[in-house]
């Protein structure tokens, strides 16, 4: 896009899109109906997914085998199919590999490409923007290599 095109007009329209996102009809073609939200932290996951989907939307999953093992059979009872997760650490692997055995489409979101968008304000707050976001696909897939091609070996190519 040119630097010297603008979204907005001024201010007041730029507020309105701000307003439009944040509320429950943004006026948004919804592209994943059956999506899921996860903020990966180093000790716990906040995962969301639609209201209508369980009586407790977002829920708190520690980073044990066990855990994620319960977060991805969740996922699954409430009818699930594809998830963005985004993590700035390397805490994103085990999750991403039982979710991916498990048949769901994992969407690797990179953090710096929501951190300007408004909203967040907690790790519950997070996942739930990562859910709307997700659904209406306005987040990218970050590149994954192929499952024959473990992740410690991608990592020590890429220093």
């Amino acid at each position: 896009m040119p630097a010297d095109k603008k979204l907005w007009r001024n201010r007041k329209e730029r507020k309105e899109w701000a307003r439009r996102l944040r509320a429950e009809d943004p006026g948004l073609e919804v592209i994943h109906p059956h999506a899921a939200g996860i903020d990966v932290g180093n000790s716990a996951h906040y995962v969301a997914v639609r209201p209508g989907l369980d009586p407790q939307p977002v829920r708190r999953f520690e980073c044990f085998t066990a855990d994620l093992h319960r977060l991805a059979d969740w996922l699954q009872n409430c009818g699930v199919k594809t998830v963005a997760m985004q993590s700035t650490g390397v805490y994103w692997i085990p999750l991403y590999d039982i979710l991916e055995e498990r048949g769901f489409e994992v969407y690797l979101v990179n953090a710096r490409h929501t951190k300007n968008l408004p909203g967040r304000k907690s790790d519950v707050q997070e996942s739930q923007w990562l859910l709307k976001l997700h659904t209406y696909g306005l987040l990218n897939n970050s590149f994954q290599p192929p499952a024959e091609i473990p992740h410690a070996q991608v990592r020590s190519a890429l220093r």
